[in-house]
This record gives structure tokens, sequence and C-alpha cells, in this order.
């Protein structure tokens, strides 16, 4: 028994042993790249010395004596937080995934490559004036000493897939400009869309589509605005889920100074993705003595504001939602099908050889092909009875890098504008403001100019009848500058009326949020910041309010309904449309819709097709939004049955299996159906796919319960029908005073910092999920009076 006892006590040290080894090695492994932002640091190459305030969420606050300086400290300290980050966008451009997430990445790397990011990244530079090289290699060379400084205490991601950064190049930072262009790209739907024109006739079809009469909620009024003109003036879910998701959706609107409560106008701004850890944002300060003074949110791996405001002007971003990608359908040759028709001649495909390197050393040999117009990507995304082609803006000529250089910079609407004329291939709506009390807007968008008779179809691609003949003119896009109505706003909605010369775009935003929004700011004369704080977190649903309104007399006059049944028409009834989590109301009006819109369209597409159709975002809104519109479509009838269906049948027969789903899934009691039982966020980190990391190193924040849906101005959309996974929402909120710059506010879904043993890594979650905001202090004598830390980057020796 004894010696049984003393080999169950060595056994037991030897555990105990293992778990304190286990947990000082995680310990140092998540602390071993958490920065002291009390510590002063030699850096090469610097003119003069450089201070750094940062406030108690750790976002830096810049002060520099020179441009090279500034943008130097400022790729150190991007680095310093986000560096595993900005190399995972970085190994995106180029198509770079599989060598430290697997197989499972190398189509998706053979698109991205066959997107040539770095030939146009490399062609900007090459055009590029002196003084933005500059800043580019300034910002290029911070970035590099942080890796030289901190070789052997990077972020554990690079530990944990088992690899090295390499050096940061001047290109790659704007590679993460072109990426955004692509993902913001609109014409993704046309290749779903083809496959069901497949499958139903073109009366289906075309109900399918957009139509434009019912979209009549504008962002440039045609009635106020002036067209200028030259003599008035001198896939991809695998990506969202890395994080690598850009703009989607967004809101913004301003006031004009005589509708703002302090007499200089205000503005707001929220731009839509998908939401991860880190967070796409990262804020920060940046200040050239008698130069320049601007602070806002940078991309990681980018030294500039995208979205902010400086010392005189305010702007903020929505996606305009142009058609900037086009599918062409290539007549190949029967005894060469490495050529394609075009006008008559055989002409040869360009071949691209690419050798993708997997995790663990394999190297896969892969192809793709290109034409004058761009990749076959049919090859890419497996299909097999076509060739087909891609023409899209991010290959047009365009520097975004440039527009954002100067608007960091702009005193005024004219310097706004001019620094936008680069800005092509991210296509945007830009409020603007300023503190001499003018508000605007303008469409700084990559528009084509090409034949549109088929918009909406695979063109053919044998001749050049509906090629690209340029893009619309930088003084021909809409805008509005100080409209009597006194704001601005948009919201993805359509910009403007058919009497516009140019085709902008087909898949815009139903105009639930845009009209939920211009309802508040014409509630009251004047608006305050807090009347903007509550309009971001406004939750009251158009679409709630349109949708009942079409099927709540159905069900009412049907009798044999049962007692529950009654009860839940008791509880819409008395709604006020307003998507809280706390209430029934919401979860009925989702289930009951989603049922609707199943029963409607998915016996006619099929149940995979219908599936791959809810999993394009912006077709199934469309397409109900169309219907609502309508309250009457071919799609009623359920071909399924023997007789013919309509709205009344589909309402009621949706109804009762909403009700059953609800009943099935959270009990019979309706106070168990409140919104935010079932309707929640998770944010995660990619490495959290690994269950036991995300356990020790507590990657992932939540599940947080949640209002809204992907309709509401405060949007939370989930995956079709999975309330508990929303993935995407507003990935900021930013209100900007220009009355008193100290009085702006902000918040971000996850914190500054990519670190997640820092204090600062998700520190801003929990005031983002309940509507709150911090300040941020932009006069010398408030950052100061507000740091919580203080370094300094001195010349080395």
């Amino acid at each position: 028994m004894k010696t049984l006892k003393k080999a169950a006590i060595i056994f037991l040290a030897f555990i105990f042993l293992l778990l304190t080894i286990a947990i000082v090695f995680s310990t140092r492994l998540k602390n071993r790249s958490l920065p002291d932002y009390n510590m002063n640091i030699e850096l090469q190459g610097l003119e003069a010395e450089v201070k750094v305030y940062r406030d108690e969420y750790g976002i830096p606050h810049i002060y520099a004596k020179n441009e090279h300086d500034l943008y130097l400290a400022t790729g150190y300290l991007m680095a310093q937080d986000r560096l595993w980050q900005m190399d995972l966008l970085r190994r995106v451009t180029l198509g770079r995934l599989s060598e430290i997430f697997g197989d499972k990445y190398i189509e998706i790397d053979l698109l991205l490559r066959s997107l040539r990011f770095s030939d146009k990244s490399k062609q900007i530079i090459h055009n590029s004036e002196e003084k933005l090289i500059k800043t580019l290699d300034a910002y290029t060379q911070g970035v590099n000493f942080y890796l030289e400084k901190s070789e052997g205490d990077l972020p554990m991601e690079f530990f944990l897939l088992g690899y090295q950064p390499e050096r940061w190049e001047n290109y790659h930072t704007l590679n993460l400009i072109s990426y955004m262009a692509w993902d913001l790209k609109s014409g993704w739907n046309e290749f779903v869309l083809d496959r069901i024109a497949q499958v139903v006739d073109s009366t289906h079809y075309y109900e399918l589509i957009p139509e434009m009469r019912f979209h009549s909620a504008y962002s440039f009024d045609r009635d106020k605005t002036e067209l200028l003109s030259a003599n008035k003036l001198t896939a991809l879910s695998e990506l969202e889920n890395l994080g690598a998701g850009i703009f989607s959706g967004s809101n913004a609107w301003a006031v004009s100074a005589a509708k703002s409560s302090s007499g200089i106008p205000l503005l707001a701004n929220d731009m839509h993705l998908a939401l991860n850890i880190p967070g796409i944002w990262m804020q920060m300060h940046q200040v050239i003595e008698g130069e320049l003074n601007v602070t806002g949110l940078l991309l990681p791996g980018q030294p500039f504001s995208i979205v902010g405001h400086n010392d005189s002007i305010a702007w903020g971003m929505t996606n305009t939602y142009v058609d900037n990608l086009d599918f062409y359908e290539e007549k190949i040759n029967p005894e060469d099908s490495n050529q394609y028709l075009f006008n008559g001649e055989w002409k040869d495909f360009k071949v691209s050889e690419e050798m993708i390197k997997s995790k663990g050393g394999t190297k896969h040999k892969r192809f793709y092909r290109y034409n004058h117009r761009g990749p076959v990507v049919s090859e890419i995304k497996k299909v097999s009875d076509r060739v087909l082609t891609i023409r899209w803006i991010g290959d047009e000529e365009s520097d975004e890098f440039r527009t954002i250089y100067y608007v960091n910079r702009a005193q005024n609407w004219n310097e706004f504008k001019d620094a936008f004329r680069s800005f092509r291939s991210i296509s945007q709506n830009i409020l603007y403001a300023d503190r001499a009390g003018n508000i605007g807007i303008y469409c700084c968008a990559g528009i084509p100019v090409r034949k549109r008779d088929r918009a909406l179809a695979i063109l053919p691609g044998w001749t050049d009848e509906y090629d690209w003949q340029g893009l619309v003119p930088f003084d021909e896009l809409p805008y509005e500058y100080n409209p009597d109505r006194g704001y601005v706003s948009a919201a993805n909605n359509r910009p403007v009326d058919s009497t516009y010369p140019h085709h902008i775009g087909t898949w815009y935003a139903p105009p639930y949020r845009i009209g939920r929004i211009r309802e508040m700011l014409e509630s009251e004369d004047k608006l305050s910041i807090e009347d903007f704080r509550q309009m971001q977190k406004d939750q009251q649903s158009k679409f709630a309010e349109t949708f009942l309104h079409m099927v709540l007399p159905a069900v009412e006059g049907y009798d044999d309904r049962s007692k529950q049944e009654q009860l839940a028409l008791n509880i819409l009834h008395g709604w006020d449309y307003s998507m809280l989590p706390d209430r029934a109301a919401p979860a009925l009006c989702e289930f009951w819709s989603y049922y609707f819109f199943a029963g409607t369209f998915q016996d006619e597409m099929g149940a995979e097709l219908f599936k791959d159709y809810l999993n394009v975002q912006g077709l199934p809104d469309q397409a109900f939004y169309n219907l609502m519109n309508r309250a009457e479509s071919v799609w009623l009838d359920d071909i399924s049955t023997a007789t013919k269906e309509g709205l009344e049948e589909i309402a009621i027969r949706s109804f009762s299996k909403a009700m059953r789903e609800l009943v099935n899934s959270y009990g019979a009691d309706t106070s168990d159906w409140h919104w935010g039982n079932m309707h929640r966020i998770t944010l995660k980190h990619p490495l959290s796919e690994v269950e036991a990391l995300d356990k020790i190193f507590k990657f992932n924040r939540g599940p947080y319960v949640v209002g809204g849906s992907y309709h509401t101005v405060s949007p939370y959309r989930y995956r079709f029908f999975k309330p508990d996974q929303v993935f995407w929402g507003s990935s900021h909120r930013s209100i900007f005073d220009l009355s008193d710059w100290d009085k702006t506010c902000s918040v971000l879904p996850t914190g500054n910092s990519g670190i997640c043993s820092s204090d600062h890594y998700c520190d801003q979650t929990e005031m983002y999920i309940h509507g709150e905001y911090h300040i941020d202090y932009f006069s010398f004598e408030e950052v100061k009076k507000h740091s919580k830390y203080e370094m300094e980057f001195i010349p080395a020796e």
C-alpha cells in the first residue's frame, strides 16, 4: 500500500508539474508580444523625437515634427498592435493563404493571384509623386523596424501556425487598398442568377431582378443637384471567416449648421462588414505641428485615416453598389482550347503558371489564364460547360493611396473633391462636413461606360459589343452641396433617378435603412450629438412594417386559428416594429418572413440552389422587396402541390410553419420567444476554429444578446436561417461634432489591439453591444489630460 501511495503521489506531482509548465508556457506565449506602452524606443532613421500618448483604450496620438517621422512611427505602432492581422491581409492579396492554413485555400489562392493586385500596386508606385513614395517608404521602414526588434517575441499566432513573417514591402500597403476594391465589387450576383436562369422561365427570372420603380429613395436629389462639367471647372465566405472582409453595407448622414443644435454641422458614419477579431479598423491620431492634425480609422497595413476628420473637415463613406464587375462567355477554338474568338479573330489566352506552396512545404502547380478583359474564372469556380472571364474595376487606372493622403489634409470642399478625383476602384458615396458650416455628398466611383441591354446576364464575349469603353468622368458624377433640406444621407440606396444619363448599378439596398434614417432626420427641426447616438442605435424596422402590412390581413381572415396563433397575432398587432432583444414580436416576424420567402421561392429553385441563393447577400432582399411592392408574383404558386396558391395561402401556411418552429425550438410560452434568446453574436478569431486553442487562449468573445436585423439602422445580419449566428454589422460607429472636436465620439466592436492578452484586445466590445461610445479627444490639452500611457521614439545614434 505504501508503494502504491508513493507512486500515486509521484504521479500527481508529475501531472501538477506538467500543468504548471503548460500554464507558464501558455502565459508566456500569450504575453510574448505584449508591448510596454510607456517604454521609449530608439529608432534608426528618425530625424527628430516623436511623442506618443495613448488613452485608456490604447489609441495612439502621435506627435511628430515631419512627415517622414510621423509615418515611420505609424508603421512601428501599427505592427506593434496588429502585426499578425497585417500579415494575414497581405497573404490574402498575394494569394498565399495555403502556406499557413493548408490545402483548402489552394483554389482561393489561385483566384486571388489571378487578380494581380501586386502588378497594379507597383504601377501606381511607378507613377506616384515623390512625396507619396517617401511617405510609403517611411511607413514600410517603421513596420520592418518593429519586425527586427521583436524577432524573438512575435505575436503567438506565428508560433501556433509555425511560420515567420517576411519583411514588409511598400507595394504590400497598396495591395491592401486594391483588395478593398475587390471586396467591394458588385457583380457576383450574376453568377448565381445565371444558374437560376437554367431552371426557371424568363418571367420567374425577371421577378428576381430589382425593379428601379420601387427604388425611389435617392441619395442625390436630381432636381437640386447640378452635374459638374469640364467647362465649369478649372469567394469568398472563407475570407470573411478569416476577418479579411472589408466594406459591405453602410450608413452615413450629415446635418447642416441650420439643422444642428450647435449651429455647426454634425456627421455620422458606420460601415458594415463581417464582425471578427481582430476588427478591421485601428484608431489613430496623427499630428505634425502646424501641418497636419487628423484622426480616424486606419486599415492595418496602410498609414492614413480612411474615415475621420482633421482640424477643418470630416468625412464618411457608404458603398455605392456600382455594377463594376461583368462576366463574359468566351467562344473557344475547337482546334485549340487556348484560343478565344474576338471580333472575328482567334486570340491566344495569356497563361500564368503559379506554384502554390501548402502548409508542410508541398508545392502545387496551378495555372490561370486571362485575356484583354481579365482572368478566366470558370476553371477556378468549377464551371465545366463554359469558359467565363471577368472585367472588374480593380484593373482600371486609379490611385486611392493618393486620395486618402490628400483628403487627410483637405481644408475645404474643393480640396476634398480634388483628393477624390483618383478614387475609382473603391466606389463610395463620400459624405462631407466642414467647420465653415457646409455639408455635401459626392459619388466617388469608377462607373463603367458600356452597353447595358443585357445588364444582368453573362455577356457574349466574342465581340467588343459589351466591352467597357472607359469610366464616367469625375466631373459627371452626382453630388450635392448644401441642399435646402439641411441634410445629406446614404445607406447603399439608389443614388439617382432614371434621368441620370449613366447606368450606375442594380443591386442597391432596399430602402428600409435609408427610409428610417430620413424619418428620424426629419422628426426634429434641430438635431444634437445625442440624437445621432440614438439614430445609430435605432432598431425599428421598415421591413417588418411592410411585410406585416402585406401578410397580416390574410391570416386575420383565416378562421381556423388556434388559441396560441391568436396570441401570436395579438403580439404582432401591438408591436411598433422595434427589433429589441426583449420582445417576442421580432422573432415572430423574422421566422414568419423566412418561411414565407422559402415557401415562395424554394420549390421552383430546388433545395440546393435555393440555399446558395440565400447565401448571396442582396439577392433574397431584392426578390422579397419586389414581392412586397407587387403583392403578387408567379413565384407564389407552390408547384409541388396540385392546387394554385396565391399570397393568402402562402401567408397562412408560412405563419403556421413559423409557429411550429418557435414552439418546437423554444417552447409554447411566448415569453421564451424573446428575440435576444435566439439572436446572438460571438466575435471570433480565425484560430478559434481549433476549439482547444480558444479554451487555452480565450480568443473569442461572446455570445452576446443583440437586437436588430439586416434591415435595421443598427444592423445585425445572421446566416439564413440561423439567428444565433450573427456575423455582420457596424464595423465602427463614429459621430463627428464639428462644433467641438473634443466631443467627437466613436466605438469599435473589438478594440485597438490584436494581441489577445492585451487589456485593449476587446475593451470596447461591451460598449459596442450596449450602444455606448468613447470620446475621441483631439486638442493637445485634452489628449494629454486623458492619456494613460506616454512614450517617445528617439533617434538612434
